[in-house]
């Protein structure tokens, strides 16, 4: 990760229009101006790049700068007097409460940097909001990072916020457990060419489909105004505007949610959990960046200078940022456990890494200190005609033709079996609910008496609710149970002792009881640590990086990084510690993709790697999802958000594959921005009588976009299914022909050049 640090002139770049009349003050940007009038409300919002000025803020919805949030008494309390120190740059906005903030307004070059300075007095205030900012654009919303895009020619702009520290994310304080519903909302992005049916309307919620436990049914709904969401840190109104909210939380004190991540199904209802508190992590400078600017430059521009602005995590790959559609590449996803021509494969493809898949699930266990096949490596899993290799020496062998090593791994989940899950159990997992024994066991006693039973009936986690994973921990001991009684003595039902290898011993009366808190079966199964041993965790994960070699991780399971009440805030924590642990040990870059995206992971994340197959692209339909909505869905959500989707696990080349194929891939994934994980089985793959062609091809479609040689006019032509295409490389390694094709025949040429050079390799826009 590089965390290069650029200044901004943000004195320089300040714009103060003066008091009119008292009552309301201008901010301006390069390209955009806010109006704040008398009571902390914005007014006005404008795209300056434009003459007439075009509004953005709606006349009936001004949007209050920040918000207060009690959630004793679950009130909001919106500001009703501002003034402002123009000397200090410093908004002092009172509150029909009582409290008085002073929030410092700061314009930068491309955003203005919003912090709230101080909270006087609080009373019974334990979380901030910063808007609700409202818009009046219907386009498209970024739920997961706040932001409003209009992405027509006519319009052409965005306006966004960014967190700018940890502890203020997306969405807003109300949402219990700090990580928004898994869910649909209804919101058509053009709704000329979509009209909702009269059973819809704007901002309708939806539940997901299936039963709540498969993941793939849950996406049911392949009309275009079916927006899953994955986020809330910009919905929309029964209008269709869309409006953006980022928030901030006292985590110092004590408190119990009742949360489920897919709510209004039965196989998710809601448990409660007894958050753990996090000293010093407090709401008391909570910073974002309210920024505008024209869509089609926002990313590489606005919000790239904001990151790197503010030092917020900026990871590169082969020298770009991470977020550069430039950067933007598939990787090779093993099949198959024979290696010996794999590293060959993806260095003719010119992809950057191997995702070693066959090797199943990585299970974080810190008894090995990241040496996975032992510090004298003498586990080889990887294998070879000539003779096995370890992590380690695979790792060097792919490095050696700039290839990075990866393995999909379940996030915080800790297995069965692993260090500190069993036979051992450590004393820093996160609990649900926390009891005392009522009177002395002995390892043999069936009949476990508690001193009260409330939410014990839950049965745990906050998805699944898996039966198998129903436990409590009472010392070093872990014991399975399944209910527990309606009346005194409370006692725990069905009871298993000594559970997952533990130890099963006598216990005295008054001794803690934890129900603790767990992620789902199905492969998956483990406990979630609390934030002191989450934090090792992602340490570990480092550490294996360092001394085994595994510099990409596939987390599956991001979610359960939730299970712990503090939502998004923690996926933020957990990778940053990975990150800084891996600076320590002088790991140069992390890359990792994931199966899911949150507000606390995009920064950071290069891919979302949910799946695959028919699911998400249909090669041979050509439709974004043949079986279900979940390529139609994911591809949403990204694109809204500026974010690479994924075909996942796919196209695997086999005897029956042709470039065609191929060269229609790439034109798809270009045209979108798209990344996949192509499956490469090597048995397979020298079965295919076009493998050198069909190599060659991907080669050449990954050179030219690396080169950023595709203009935005014919990203969009790449993206019609109906299209096909050839492209022809002129041999300087700058210049490309991209033929279109009519029944095999050529029809339409466009000569493609490089336009990647030291002075425009950060700011041009490839969107």
């Amino acid at each position: 990760m590089n965390l290069k640090k650029i200044l901004p002139a943000c004195a320089a770049a300040m714009s103060l229009c003066g008091c009119m009349g008292g009552d309301s003050w201008n901010f301006d940007t390069d390209y955009f101006c806010i109006e704040i009038n008398g009571k902390g409300y914005i007014t006005s919002m404008r795209n300056t790049t434009v003459v007439p000025n075009r509004e953005f803020s709606p006349v009936d919805k001004p949007s209050p700068l920040l918000s207060l949030y009690d959630s004793g008494k679950k009130v909001y309390y919106l500001p009703q007097d501002a003034s402002f120190d123009e000397t200090n740059g410093c908004l002092t906005l009172e509150y029909p409460n009582g409290s008085v903030a002073k929030v410092g307004l700061k314009p930068c070059n491309k955003y203005f940097r919003l912090t709230l300075q101080s909270l006087e007095p609080r009373n019974g205030i334990d979380a901030i909001q910063w808007g609700t900012y409202y818009t009046n654009i219907t386009n498209l919303f970024g739920e997961i990072i706040g932001v409003a895009r209009d992405t027509s020619d006519a319009v052409n702009y965005s306006i966004g916020i960014l967190a700018l520290d940890d502890n203020t994310i997306g969405g807003t304080p109300d949402i219990e457990g700090d990580a928004a519903p898994f869910q649909y909302i209804i919101h058509t992005p053009d709704a000329g060419r979509y009209p909702l049916p009269d059973s819809l309307h704007e901002g309708q919620v939806v539940t997901l489909g299936g039963n709540g436990i498969s993941d793939v049914a849950f996406y049911a709904n392949k009309e275009p105004y079916y927006r899953i969401m994955y986020g809330n840190a910009a919905l929309v109104d029964g209008k269709g505007r869309v409006f953006l909210n980022y928030q901030s939380r006292d985590r110092s004190k004590e408190r119990e949610v009742y949360y489920s991540l897919i709510p209004n199904m039965a196989a998710n209802t809601p448990n409660h959990i007894e958050v753990e508190p996090l000293p010093g992590v407090d709401f008391i400078g909570s910073s974002v960046a309210l920024w505008g600017s024209p869509d089609s430059t926002a990313l590489m521009d606005v919000i790239q200078d904001i990151v790197l602005s503010e030092g917020l995590p900026y990871p590169m790959v082969n020298g770009k940022w991470v977020k550069d559609p430039a950067s933007f590449s598939p990787d090779v996803m093993t099949d198959g456990q024979q290696y010996d021509s794999i590293i060959s494969y993806t260095a003719r493809l010119g992809f950057p890494a191997i995702h070693a898949y066959d090797q199943g699930f990585l299970r974080a266990d810190r008894r090995n200190e990241g040496y996975l096949d032992g510090k004298d490596q003498t586990r080889k899993p990887f294998k070879f005609t000539s003779g096995n290799k370890s992590h380690r020496e695979f790792a060097d062998m792919a490095a050696e033709q700039g290839i990075m090593l990866g393995r999909v791994c379940i996030t915080n989940a800790l297995a069965p079996g692993t260090s500190d899950a069993s036979p051992l159990p450590s004393d820093s997992l996160c609990f649900q609910q926390k009891k005392k024994l009522a009177k002395d066991i002995s390892a043999d006693d069936t009949l476990i008496a508690v001193d009260e039973p409330k939410y014990l009936d839950e049965i745990a986690s906050w998805e699944g609710h898996c039966r198998n994973l129903n436990i409590v921990k009472i010392g070093k001991e872990l014991i399975h149970y399944l209910g527990v009684s309606d009346t005194a003595p409370y006692t725990l039902q069905n009871v298993t002792r000594g559970y997952w290898g533990t130890k099963a011993m006598a216990h005295k009366a008054d001794e803690a009881v934890y129900k603790l808190q767990v992620t789902v079966n199905y492969g998956y199964d483990g406990l979630i640590p609390n934030m002191a041993l989450q934090d090792k965790i992602a340490g570990h994960y480092a550490e294996i990086a360092c001394h085994s070699g595994v510099t990409l991780y596939d987390f599956d399971g991001q979610e359960f990084l939730f299970n712990n009440g503090h939502g998004y805030y923690s996926a933020k924590r957990f990778f940053r510690k990975m990150f800084e642990r891996a600076k320590e040990l002088g790991v140069p870059y992390i890359r990792f993709s994931g199966a899911t995206l949150s507000e606390g992971s995009w920064h950071y994340q290069s891919v979302w790697n949910v799946g695959g197959g028919r699911n998400l692209y249909d090669i041979d339909t050509r439709e974004w999802g043949s079986t279900t909505s979940q390529g139609k869905d994911l591809r949403d959500v990204t694109y809204s958000n500026f974010f690479p989707v994924s075909f996942g696990g796919n196209f695997a080349i086999k005897d029956t594959s042709t470039v065609e194929q191929y060269e229609h891939v790439q034109a798809i994934s270009v045209g979108y921005g798209a990344t996949y994980f192509l499956r490469i089985n090597q048995k397979d793959v020298e079965s295919c009588p076009q493998k050198d062609r069909i190599f060659q091809a991907i080669r050449t479609w990954q050179d030219a976009r690396a080169a950023n040689a595709f203009p935005r006019y014919v990203r969009k032509m790449l993206r019609n299914p109906e299209y096909d295409w050839t492209l022809e490389a002129l041999g300087d390694g700058n210049h490309w022909t991209l033929h279109r094709l009519e029944d095999g025949q050529v029809c339409e040429s466009f000569n493609l050049s490089s336009t990647i050079t030291q002075k425009t390799a950060n700011s041009i826009d490839k969107r």
